[in-house]
């Protein structure tokens, strides 16, 4: 017999090799034991609230219900065990003769396409795992499953995974997924409609009869094979199953309300917490969210009223409460359940005119009232690197002559715009921009200043917003108050400090300028923008409205809420019907007034503000030989000084000229530029 010191040293190695994978397997089992049984209540949905604390959703949606293990058709669980884990109730958690099968299958075939997991790992990814696929989740996962095995029954752990599964189209369960392919409880399924839906969690997107019916039926056929060679099933059964021609429910369903602000608010918590949004999903959290219910059920009032749900358009909208940030309402698309994409949030379009009012500010900051004059006409720019730029007005009209800032800003003139751009410089008009709180890319470039920069609903309206409450950031947030599975608050909104960005004397000027679109006062050569709203609307707001090819906007604010509204097509289709371009500014007076609070909206007046009447034509203070006049605001001191009076033009040009020394020197020193 060979001494120790005989025995070749790499079987020495092998054999120490084998005795700490052996110590090591111990080990792992008997941390298992020490640590007890798993909380199996961990898989249950997050409930979200509205700010009433009413429940307005699961994470689960409503296609979600746990039944019993008896309350499933033997099919059903017989069909997934035979696709999914044929050995379920001859291993302990982690199948090894199935790893080393597929590690073989894999080495040969040089890829790594089949998987080992069996039934209670995928259970354990479920209820307590994200759905990365890295090889710490994958240790953690055979830990879990090793310690539901050590704890619970297999008929536990089978029920508890048939009733977590994802079947796609947002079904949750066998249940759920019964229902909504068949029309019927998961104890009422045929063979073949149990083989069918077995064939589906392996991949959702893939296997859905729903989505394609040729590999949903080859995996149908397949499973089918495997239960007859299995002796599940009878020769007879089998060949009945596989010439039966299922019909599709396609149940949907009921539908949620506020279903994007939901989905957002998920996202929310799961920045939030640092976790992975399934993780909140599954883990039992009541969500209290800034939702108003109301606000809610009026926006989505407004976008059906308008819309045709037939029609490719697509919209988005969402209101802030300016003095908190709080989302109050949210629009993501016309229907959830045909897309789930939240084009309030995750979408960036041209937000065309709607983007003049940091403009005008910028410019307010550089000199110009609201008297400001600049002649509107037909222009072409010479830019300082050569190039000549050629914008127009909307139908190619001008005054073809001097306007108003407040003109302007109602009748949307783009030459008085792209003029105000280049003198108040790109650069400084972007980092205007980001006072504002605008973080997309923008492109310093003139046409920035008739909105040719990509920037999404939820940045304008808060811009807006900042405007609204007088010039304080605005952070918008969705999520009050984080309570978890054991009825411990874990977050609490807390509100940051007010940081002034804008001036509150030119916030309020420019407010009261954006009021001018409804107002027909300010007629000239085109009516003002708002002009189809007027019947619409019983209250003050302060708003724009902004057109492209592609894009409508409609955003603006009364002093308690901000909303912002867009219409156009997903694929940036043109929209070649006026009537389209209409819908934005149609949906949000829709909505404003139907929230709008009894009372008139009064935006507050800072100090050292004056308003006088003025005539929107000249600027000058108006008298009673003026047609027209407006109540406009001046920061004391740069108010105007000189009268309008009755007479031919040229008495009025030559009175616009020697009047109002701050307004005409400097229309006269930035046209002499062009």
């Amino acid at each position: 017999m060979k001494s120790l010191k005989e025995i070749p040293l790499i079987y020495k190695l092998i054999g120490n090799i084998i005795l700490l994978v052996i110590a090591g397997i111990l080990a792992i089992y008997l941390l298992a034991y020490l640590m007890g049984p798993p909380n199996l209540s961990d898989k249950s949905p997050s409930i979200l609230y509205d700010r009433e604390g009413e429940i307005i959703g699961e994470s689960f949606g409503d296609a979600y219900e746990w039944i019993p293990l008896e309350n499933i058709d033997p099919s059903v669980v017989q069909a997934t065990l035979v696709i999914e884990d044929n050995r379920f109730f001859h291993h302990e958690g982690l199948d090894f003769f199935r790893i080393i099968r597929s590690l073989w299958n894999n080495l040969i075939s040089g890829s790594l396409k089949e998987g080992a997991s069996t039934i209670t790992q995928q259970y354990a990814r479920n209820l307590y795992l994200s759905p990365e696929k890295t090889w710490s989740r994958k240790i953690q996962e055979a830990f879990y499953a090793i310690r539901l095995e050590m704890f619970y029954s297999k008929e536990t752990i089978l029920e508890g995974y048939m009733n977590t599964i994802y079947y796609g189209h947002g079904a949750y369960g066998v249940e759920a997924a019964s229902n909504y392919f068949f029309g019927k409880s998961a104890y009422a399924l045929s063979l073949a409609e149990a083989a069918m839906l077995a064939g589906i969690p392996k991949g959702p997107t893939y296997y859905s009869p729903l989505n394609n019916m040729e590999k949903a039926t080859n995996r149908q056929q397949l499973i089918l094979k495997e239960m007859l060679e299995n002796e599940m099933i009878s020769e007879a059964a089998y060949t009945e199953a596989i010439n039966e021609e299922l019909t599709y429910q396609r149940e949907t369903p009921a539908k949620e309300e506020a279903s994007f602000f939901n989905d957002q608010a998920l996202q929310e918590a799961a920045q939030i917490l640092n976790k992975d949004i399934e993780e909140i999903k599954h883990g039992g959290y009541k969500l209290h969210t800034t939702l108003n219910m109301e606000y809610q059920k009026q926006m989505e009032a407004a976008v059906a009223k308008s819309l045709d749900e037939k029609s490719d358009l697509e919209t988005a909208g969402i209101s802030i409460i300016p003095q908190t940030g709080e989302v109050v309402a949210m629009v993501g698309g016309k229907n959830y359940e045909t897309s789930t994409f939240n084009r309030a949030m995750d979408a960036k379009r041209m937000p065309g005119s709607t983007f003049k009012p940091i403009l005008y500010y910028a410019a307010l900051e550089n000199g110009y009232t609201s008297s400001t004059t600049l002649t509107s006409e037909a222009t072409t720019f010479e830019l300082p690197d050569g190039s000549t730029y050629k914008p127009s007005n909307y139908n190619g009209y001008y005054a073809d002559g001097p306007i108003t800032l407040a003109q302007a800003i109602a009748l949307s003139d783009n030459i008085y715009a792209v003029k105000t751009a280049l003198y108040v410089g790109v650069d400084q008009f972007i980092e205007t921009a980001k006072k504002f709180g605008i973080e997309s890319d923008l492109k310093s470039v003139p046409s920035l200043a008739l909105g040719t920069s990509s920037v999404s609903v939820v940045e304008l309206t808060s811009a807006y917003a900042r405007l609204a409450n007088g010039g304080k950031t605005v952070t918008p947030y969705l999520i009050e108050e984080i309570i978890d599975a054991d009825g411990k608050s874990i977050y609490s909104h807390e509100a940051p400090e007010e940081e002034p960005v804008l001036d509150e004397k030119k916030a309020f000027i420019l407010t009261q300028l954006l009021t001018g679109m409804f107002d027909e006062t300010l007629n000239g050569y085109t009516r003002v923008t708002g002009a189809s709203l007027q019947n619409k609307l019983t209250d003050i707001y302060a708003g724009k409205s902004g057109t492209t090819d592609f894009d409508s906007w409609m955003v603006g604010y009364s002093p308690s809420i901000s909303t912002g509204i867009w219409v156009g097509y997903d694929d940036h289709r043109e929209m070649t019907n006026v009537e389209e371009t209409a819908f934005s500014k149609e949906i949000w007076a829709n909505y404003m007034e139907e929230i709008d609070e009894e009372g008139k909206n009064v935006f507050p007046m800072p100090s050292g503000i004056v308003g006088l009447p003025i005539d929107p034509l000249s600027g000058l203070r108006a008298d009673t030989s003026c047609q027209k006049s407006r109540i406009m605001f001046y920061e004391k001191g740069t108010e105007p000084l000189g009268y309008c009076h009755s007479g031919d033009s040229d008495d009025r040009e030559e009175e616009i000229e020697d009047a109002d020394t701050d307004t005409g020197i400097l229309q006269k020193w930035f046209e002499s530029m062009f």
